[in-house]
């Protein structure tokens, strides 16, 4: 039995009208080729759907029996076509990106809002989170992709470059360091200093290591989140590092931020997405922005 998706919608067709000229006016194929797709049908079957007179077309008892069963399962079938094309043309989905806390409040909104003036129809679900967890929720398929510093090589996991900026050191606008336009990083040590804890201070130790050995990297105390660092800068307890894009956070805090010398030490930031795991469109969509977003407006990353 080999029943076609053609043969089902002239069948519908021609229940609904009792009329083969006006099903294949309906259907824009000739009243020769719908009576071909219904004998092919009925034979397929191995029964009849229609009584034919010379005055009328009805269904037959089998026909009556069966045609609620094909309207349905052609409506569900137009419904997901539907959707698809919904998908497809980025009028309806949903994109979920995990991203670290300070991205997520600092230069993410201004990128999806951008997006979101091209793309109302879809959802996006920002997951602010801890810097060591973005890739994990990649790979568990908690998010669609996340966005992130380098991390260690993950067969994996995709890495697509976003940018590279340097750190930048911050302290209030009184403060000893504001006359400089340029600090290099032995000036630190003389005044306490606050950094993120994890990898974060472990990788910029090591970099520092690498490109200036005699200077050690010593903070005085450790926080989880660059907001927390930024207050405590803020009330006078000491200085702190971060990337350039988290320039409008800085400024809201009322302090300042200069770029750190002797040696220049950066970090790359990705959008990580899962090896092997096709995105939806949406979500396709939204990465391609975010990439070229940030191409076209180097200004957003240290603003």
């Amino acid at each position: 039995m080999n029943i076609t998706l053609r043969q089902l919608r002239a069948f519908i067709a021609v229940a609904r009208t009792s009329s083969f000229t006006l099903a294949a006016e309906s259907l824009f194929v000739t009243q020769s080729a719908l009576s071909g797709l219904i004998k092919e049908m009925e034979q397929s079957l191995g029964v009849r759907l229609f009584d034919r007179s010379t005055r009328r077309i009805q269904l037959s008892d089998i026909g009556r029996e069966i045609f609620p069963l094909i309207d349905k399962t052609l409506l569900d079938l137009d419904g997901v076509l539907h959707e698809v094309a919904n998908l497809k043309a980025l009028k309806k989905g949903l994109v979920r990106v995990a991203a670290p806390q300070l991205m997520c409040s600092t230069l993410l909104p201004e990128v999806i809002a951008a997006y979101r003036e091209q793309h109302p129809e879809i959802e996006i679900r920002l997951v602010d989170c801890a810097v060591e967890s973005v890739v994990s929720r990649v790979f568990s398929g908690e998010v669609d992709f996340g966005i992130g510093p380098e991390r260690d090589p993950n067969s994996e996991i995709r890495s697509d470059e976003l940018f590279t900026l340097p750190f930048h050191a911050v302290f209030p606008p009184r403060h000893a360091l504001a006359a400089k336009k340029e600090i290099r990083w032995a000036e630190l040590i003389d005044y306490p200093l606050i950094t993120l804890e994890g990898q974060f201070t472990e990788r910029l130790s090591m970099d520092l290591h690498e490109g200036k050995r005699e200077f050690d990297l010593a903070p005085q105390a450790t926080v989880t989140f660059m907001s927390t660092a930024l207050s405590m800068v803020s009330a006078g307890l000491g200085v702190t590092i971060c990337i350039p894009y988290a320039a409008s956070l800085v400024r809201l805090y009322g302090l300042e931020m200069r770029p750190l010398l002797a040696p220049v030490v950066s970090r790359r930031f990705y959008v990580f997405t899962r090896t092997g795991r096709s995105l939806t469109p949406a979500a396709e969509s939204l990465r391609a922005f975010v990439l070229g977003f940030i191409a076209r407006h180097p200004d957003l990353q240290g603003r």
